[in-house]
């Protein structure tokens, strides 16, 4: 496979990007591949290398790259209206209208840039209707590169995971595994009057697609409810990707206070947004208290590459066919462990997808969950299937990144680059891109 222009490019790069790119997820070994153009669900780089594309640029691709003709349509129709205003232009308010009629627990909506700016300005809100100053983050769960969640540590004490953080943002922050609920009902018990909120995913999406065990989001629920704290669901990779247009929370049927949204709601764009109800929301300024603004917020261009892509994928059937292809996809996965690699965990739903390289299972496969890990207690796996971030952690993430990785891009398979973060499948993908990568993984394994 030549790769010259793309070692070329990365040359480059390191003279003016740290570490030669703008996103450390990026850096892949021994240099990323750099792409010139997207082909449905495929790309192409710089070198003219096709690959099924399973990043989707880390989750907004609900369509592929080729948009259909009312997205591209609108963009082309915004771009020329203008780039953008510092005022309000109808299309955001029919894309706040949009989310609120379908998302169960969204009554308001503020637009933002990006899900790392959604998921502080929540934290900033919850803090600022509760008058209190803790929050209870998941470990191995991802809210963006925000100091408040940026922490490592357990209920004993939580220390920054990154240098530049201080160690007092880190100590408002209350770290508990996923999954645990006795764990967060002990640190209600010992803290419960100074939690503001509990932040989490409502599946474990950027550690290797972790679900919850039956019964956990609504623990969530009735505990911070019980506690006056609010609930904060990152819905950032979930929505309008899990439990289509309801999103994850319609799927488990949980009611947050506030949820964080990115990646879909955007089309391709960058963007991100805070949901929630109205007594809560009205506390953003300018009609409360809790400051919150962006030049960007609200972007003309992004919310309609957002809209028409709900839009399309509300009269299309566009969820039937990405979880049609992603159960496919999950079940041939099974198939194939289940005789090369029997150790291992298929994992995800709906269209996100996931080979974890968990190291112990028992051999028995009767009764064993068919598309991917559901946490069914009545499965022989259930033991073995991770059930928080620090499961994931103990699998073998080297052998994912270092062999297992490269070996598929050779087969023209890209995934994501290494064992934590999600895969997608898009509306462009077909049944031949499923079985080209079954083939594809059998080889690696």
């Amino acid at each position: 496979m030549n790769e010259s222009n793309s070692r070329a490019l990365y040359d480059r790069a390191l003279s003016v990007l740290p570490g030669g790119v703008n996103s450390p997820v990026r850096a892949t070994r021994p240099y990323p591949f750099f792409i010139k153009r997207g082909d449905g669900g495929h790309v192409i780089d710089a070198d003219g290398n096709r690959y099924i594309d399973y990043v989707n640029g880390y989750g907004p691709l609900l369509l592929g790259h080729d948009l259909p003709e009312q997205v591209t349509a609108a963009i082309q129709r915004t771009v020329a209206e203008g780039p953008m205003f510092g005022a309000p232009t109808e299309v955001e308010v029919e894309h706040a209208e949009f989310i609120a009629r379908h998302v169960p627990s969204v009554e308001m909506v503020r637009f933002v840039n990006s899900g790392t700016e959604a998921t502080v300005s929540a934290v900033r809100l919850a803090r600022g209707y509760t008058g209190r100053d803790k929050i209870v983050v998941m470990q191995g769960g991802y809210h963006g590169a925000q100091e408040s969640t940026l922490v490592k540590g357990d209920a004993s004490g939580a220390a920054p995971s990154s240098p530049g953080i201080p160690a007092e943002f880190a100590a408002k922050s209350i770290p508990v595994p996923f999954n645990d609920e006795q764990a967060l009902r002990n640190v209600f018990e010992a803290h419960g009057d100074d939690i503001a909120a509990v932040i989490a995913e409502p599946i474990l999406g950027n550690y290797g697609i972790v679900p919850p065990v039956d019964g956990y989001l609504e623990s969530l629920r009735s505990i911070t409810e019980t506690h006056g704290s609010l609930l904060i669901l990152d819905e950032v990779i979930t929505g309008f990707r899990v439990g289509g247009l309801q999103c994850a929370q319609g799927k488990f049927d949980v009611d947050p206070d506030l949820t964080t949204f990115g990646k879909v709601i955007g089309g391709g764009f960058p963007v991100g947004a805070i949901g929630g109800k109205v007594e809560i929301m009205e506390q953003f300024t300018p009609s409360g208290d809790v400051f919150q603004a962006g030049t960007f917020s609200g972007h003309p261009v992004t919310m309609a590459a957002g809209l028409e892509t709900l839009k399309f994928a509300a009269e299309n059937k566009v969820y039937d066919h990405v979880d049609d292809l992603g159960d496919q996809l999950r079940r041939g996965l099974t198939d194939i462990v289940k005789d090369q690699a029997p150790s291992y965990t298929v994992a995800g739903t709906d269209s996100m997808f996931k080979l974890i390289f968990t190291r112990d299972a028992p051999d028995s496969w009767d009764g064993h969950c068919e598309a991917g890990c559901t946490q069914n207690p009545d499965c022989p796996r259930y033991d073995a299937c991770p059930k928080n971030g620090g499961d994931v952690k103990a699998a073998e993430t080297d052998r994912w990144e270092r062999l297992f990785w490269p070996k598929m891009k050779e087969q023209g398979v890209f995934l994501t680059a290494n064992q934590f973060e999600s895969q997608f499948v898009s509306y462009a993908h077909t049944e031949t891109d499923i079985e080209q990568t079954l083939e594809a993984y059998k080889h690696a394994l």
